[in-house]
C-alpha cells in the first residue's frame, strides 16, 4: 500500500527528538507543512540518498519546495497562505553531526542546541504578510535562519542564482576538492606572522620618523634638564631656605638678644644658678619641702644652658650673605620655570629628564631595531610567498583535474560542446590574505570558440541546471552542504540524456541527500524514495497530497510518465525495464 502523507494521521508537535546512532547522518528527516496554498497539514518523512517527486503539472510539487524554502528563511510571499486561514508554517528537521557548521553558527548566536538532538528550523507566516523564525523553538532573526539554512540545504531551480554561481565561494570549493588543508594552514600561519611583523615595522617606522623630526628639540631638552639636574624634594627645601635667608638679619638680632638674656653677666643662667645654690644650702634641713623646687631649678639651669648652646650653633649656621639668597631664589625660580615649560611639577622634572633620555637613547638605537624588523618582515614575506606559491601550484593541479572531471560529466548531459575552466588569477600584494595570493573563478563557454564567462551566463535554465548537477557530482565530497534539491533539472531532455541525469543524481545521492522534482521516467526510476504529488479535488476544496510509492504503485506512476494518461502494457513493460535496470 502506498503511504499517504496528509492531514490524516499527521504527527503532532514539532519538538526535536534525540538523534540515535542508527539515524543516517547529515540529512533532512522531516518536513512539516501547515496551511500552505493547497496543503492544510502535511508531515513528510525524508529518506537518505535520492528522493524523486513526480506528479501532474499543477499538482503542487512546487508548493513543497516553496514550503521548504519558507522553513529555510527564503523569501516568503503572502500568497503562500492557504485561503481562509490566519497563518501558515513550515518546519524542517535535520539530523546533522554535532560538529556541523550549522550547529556551530546557532551556538555562536546564543542559541541552546543540544548536540544529541535534531536541528529544527521553523517559519510562521501570518495573514499580515509578516513572518517569525525559530531554531529549536527559540526565536531568531530571518537573517540567521537563512544563514543556518544555507549550510543545510541548497536548492537548484532553473533560473535561480545558486551558491555555486557566486565566485566568492569558488576558491574554497577548489581547496576542498584539492584536499590540501595542511598547505592552507601553513599559508594562513605565515600570512599572520608577516602581517604582524609588518604592523610592528610600520609602527616602528612611524615612531622613528616622529623622533627624527624632534631630534634637535629632544637633544636640547635633555641638555637643558641635565644642566639643571633637578632632584626630587628640592623645591620644598629651597623654598624653606629662601624663607630663612629673607629674614636672616631679624633672626640674627633676636638670637643675640636671647643669648644676652640667657648668658649675660646678669642673665637668666646666672640668676637661676644663684637661686638653685641658695636652695641647695638648706635643702637637707627642709625635710623634703624644697625637693621639687630644687629639681625644677636644676632642670631649668640645664635647659637654659642647652638653649644658649643651640643659639650659638644656630648663629654659626645662619647665613646672612645676600648672594646666598640670590642663589637660592635663582635656582628655585629656574626649577619652577622649567616645570611650567614641560607641563609638570618640579618634583617630577627628574622623571621627565629620564624619559627624554630614554627617547634619545631609543632614537640612537632605533636604526638597529628598524633594520632588524625590516629583515624579519622581508624574511616573513619570502616564506609566505614561497608557501603561497606552493598552494597556487596545488590549486593549479587541482583545477586541471577538476576541468577534466567536468568534461567527462558534461558530454553525457548533452553539454558536450560546453567547455568548463577553472581560472586562477594572481592577486595584487595588497589583497594577499590568509587564503594565499589567488582569486579563483569557475567559467564556462557553451559553444566552441566562444570565450569562457561566468557560470550564470549559460544560455538557458535547463543547461544551467544540468551544469550545476555535473559540478555538484564532481564536487560532492568537497561541498559540505548535506541536502541538495533540484527543481526540474531534466527539463527539455529525454532518452539517453535523461538517463545520464538520473545516473548522476543517484551517484550524487551516495554522498549527500538529494531531492529532485522530475517529469522524466528515467530519473524517477533512479529514486531510492519515490514521492507522488497529487491534487485531491471535491465539491468544496482542493488539497495537495503526497504519496510514498512502492512496488506496483511506483511501476504504474513511471508507466504513466512514459505513456501519458492511458497507461499501456508496453509502458508498464518499459517501466519494469527501467526499474530492473536501475536495481541491477
Amino acid at each position: 500500500m502506498p503511504k499517504l502523507w496528509t492531514s490524516l494521521g499527521t504527527k503532532s508537535g514539532n519538538a526535536p527528538h534525540a538523534v540515535s546512532d542508527e539515524d543516517p547522518p547529515r540529512m533532512l528527516t522531516r518536513l512539516s507543512i501547515r496551511n500552505v496554498v493547497l496543503i492544510d497539514a502535511l508531515d513528510l518523512e525524508w529518506g537518505a540518498g535520492l528522493s524523486v517527486l513526480t506528479g501532474e503539472t499543477g499538482a503542487g510539487k512546487s508548493i513543497l519546495l516553496d514550503a521548504l524554502g519558507l522553513a529555510l528563511g527564503l523569501r516568503a510571499e503572502a500568497g503562500l497562505l492557504r485561503k481562509g486561514t490566519e497563518q501558515a508554517s513550515a518546519t524542517a528537521v535535520f539530523n546533522v553531526p554535532a560538529d556541523h557548521a550549522a550547529r556551530a553558527l546557532a551556538v555562536e548566536n546564543g542559541l541552546e542546541v543540544d548536540p544529541r538532538e535534531e536541528l529544527l528550523l521553523r517559519r510562521v507566516l501570518g495573514d499580515d504578510g509578516r513572518t517569525r523564525a525559530f531554531v529549536n523553538d527559540q526565536p531568531v532573526s530571518i537573517g540567521l535562519l537563512k544563514r543556518i539554512g544555507e549550510l543545510l540545504v541548497e536548492i537548484h531551480g532553473q533560473f535561480e542564482t545558486q551558491r555555486l554561481l557566486d565566485p566568492a565561494g569558488h576558491r574554497d570549493l577548489l581547496d576542498a576538492y584539492a584536499g590540501h588543508d595542511d598547505l592552507l594552514a601553513d599559508v594562513a600561519a605565515l600570512h599572520n606572522k608577516w602581517r604582524s611583523l609588518r604592523a610592528s615595522l610600520s609602527a616602528a617606522e612611524e615612531a622613528a620618523q616622529l623622533a627624527a623630526e624632534n631630534e634637535d628639540h629632544l637633544r636640547y631638552a635633555v641638555g637643558e634638564l641635565r644642566a639643571l639636574d633637578p632632584q626630587p624634594g628640592e623645591e620644598s627645601a629651597l623654598a624653606e631656605k629662601r624663607k630663612i635667608l629673607q629674614h636672616s638679619e631679624q633672626i640674627s638680632t633676636a638670637m643675640r638678644e636671647a643669648v644676652d638674656a640667657l648668658a649675660g653677666d646678669d642673665g637668666a643662667e646666672v640668676r637661676l644658678s644663684q637661686a638653685l645654690t641658695a636652695l641647695e644650702r638648706v635643702q637637707d634641713k627642709a625635710g623634703g619641702l624644697l625637693d621639687h623646687s630644687v629639681g625644677a631649678l636644676s632642670r631649668a639651669v640645664s635647659e637654659a644652658a642647652d638653649a644658649t648652646g643651640f643659639l650659638e650653633r644656630a648663629g654659626e649656621d645662619l647665613n646672612v650673605d645676600p648672594e646666598a639668597l640670590e642663589a637660592a631664589e635663582a635656582r628655585l625660580f629656574a626649577l619652577r620655570a622649567l616645570a611650567r615649560k614641560y607641563n609638570t611639577e618640579v618634583d617630577r622634572l627628574a622623571d621627565v629628564m629620564a624619559k627624554l633620555v630614554r627617547d634619545l637613547e631609543g632614537l640612537e638605537s632605533g636604526s638597529a631595531n628598524l633594520a632588524r624588523l625590516r629583515r624579519e618582515t622581508k624574511d616573513a614575506l619570502v616564506n609566505f610567498a614561497q608557501k603561497a606559491e606552493a598552494l597556487r601550484n596545488s590549486r593549479t593541479k587541482a583545477a586541471g583535474k577538476l576541468d577534466k572531471a567536468m568534461a567527462k560529466e558534461l558530454a553525457p548531459l548533452k553539454l558536450g560542446t560546453a567547455h568548463f575552466v577553472t581560472n586562477l588569477e594572481a592577486l595584487d600584494e595588497d589583497k594577499w590574505a590568509q587564503h594565499g595570493m589567488d582569486r579563483v573563478a569557475f567559467a564556462v563557454a557553451t559553444n566552441p570558440g566562444a570565450a569562457a564567462g561566468p557560470l550564470n551566463k549559460i544560455a538557458s535554465g535547463g543547461e544551467l541546471a544540468r551544469f550545476m548537477l555535473a559540478l555538484k557530482v564532481v564536487l560532492a565530497e568537497a561541498d559540505p552542504v548535506p541536502v541538495l534539491v533540484f527543481d526540474e533539472v531534466d527539463a527539455g531532455i529525454g532518452g539517453a540524456v535523461a538517463a545520464a541525469v538520473g545516473e548522476r543524481l543517484a551517484r550524487l545521492g551516495e554522498s549527500v541527500q538529494v531531492c529532485v522534482v522530475t517529469h522524466s521516467p528515467q530519473v524517477a526510476a533512479r529514486g531510492r524514495q519515490h514521492l507522488n504529488v497529487r491534487k485531491a479535488v471535491d465539491a468544496k476544496t482542493a488539497k495537495t497530497e503526497v504519496v510514498t510509492l512502492t512496488d506496483d504503485a511506483r511501476r504504474e506512476e513511471i508507466a504513466r510518465m512514459l505513456s501519458g494518461e492511458e497507461v499501456t502494457g508496453e509502458a508498464r513493460a518499459a517501466a519494469d525495464s527501467l526499474l530492473k535496470g536501475n536495481a541491477a
